[in-house]
């Protein structure tokens, strides 16, 4: 109980710490969002002359790849210095060390819950409801942080050791926005390669929003991504938790 109200507080201060000072406060952790959708939608809907996915508007079907991928990236990039940020926490040996790391989820998370209203919000404005389908939001949303968790576990701690780790995360963000189909569907992609792109996990969360808000297909529908999924996700956060043991001790030392 101690600790998740800990959680809180260091949330509520990490929260402070990014927008207070500043005119639009936290408006700003949705303005970049919002710019980013709304180019990507002039772009290839005004511009481009983009067709109705699926017979759906291409603002929908974009915005629901777009809002959990803000939410992937926004944990991975500060999650990761979200040790070095805190360095004077790290030195107070009573300290959890590992809760400043699902600091950074909780307030993405917070963040995200609100851009999921946003969404649905969207939805209603072109004459989509909400079913049952949509509450599977909730599981998508546990898997994401459930995946990310390890992954900024171990990113957390290497970049102590190893300033290029934040660039590396970086990088792999890049290259990962464009290899996960965000805005164009896997179904262009000639089968003997979508394979591959099947296998990052990420792929499985945005395609799982898609599912739950616009194609109504239940999880369980897909047995053995599902299975693939879970085996790489539990699979990396018990190597998270191994490697941020390890390197736990050392942290002060190299701070």
């Amino acid at each position: 109980m101690n600790n998740v109200r800990l959680l809180i507080d260091l949330t509520l201060k990490d929260f402070k710490r990014k927008y207070v000072g500043s005119y639009l406060g936290v408006l700003w952790a949705f303005v970049t969002p919002i710019i980013t959708i709304g180019v990507f939608w002039f772009v290839f809907e005004v511009g481009f002359k983009s067709a109705p996915v699926d017979e759906l508007p291409f603002i929908l079907w974009l915005i629901c790849g777009m809002i959990p991928w803000f939410f992937i990236s926004d944990i991975l990039n500060n999650g990761t210095n979200s040790i070095l940020e805190n360095d004077y926490l790290v030195k107070k040996v009573v300290f959890r060390v590992e809760l400043l790391p699902l600091v950074k989820i909780t307030s993405a998370l917070v963040i995200h819950l609100i851009f999921v209203i946003f969404t649905v919000g969207i939805f209603f404005y072109y004459g989509y409801s909400l079913d049952l389908y949509s509450l599977q939001l909730l599981y998508y949303i546990l898997a994401t942080v459930v995946t990310t968790v390890g992954i900024i576990f171990i990113s957390s701690a290497l970049v102590i050791f190893l300033k290029d780790i934040g660039q590396l995360i970086a990088l792999i963000l890049q290259f990962g926005f464009w290899l996960t189909p965000i805005f164009w569907s896997l179904e262009q992609i000639p089968d003997e390669y979508s394979i591959y792109l099947k296998l990052n996990p990420f792929y499985y969360i945005i395609n799982g929003y898609r599912e739950s808000m616009i194609y109504k297909v239940w999880f369980w529908e897909h047995p053995y991504l599902t299975m693939y999924f879970w085996m790489v996700t539990i699979g990396v956060l018990l190597i998270g938790n191994i490697v941020f043991k390890r390197l736990r001790p050392h942290f002060a030392d190299s701070l």
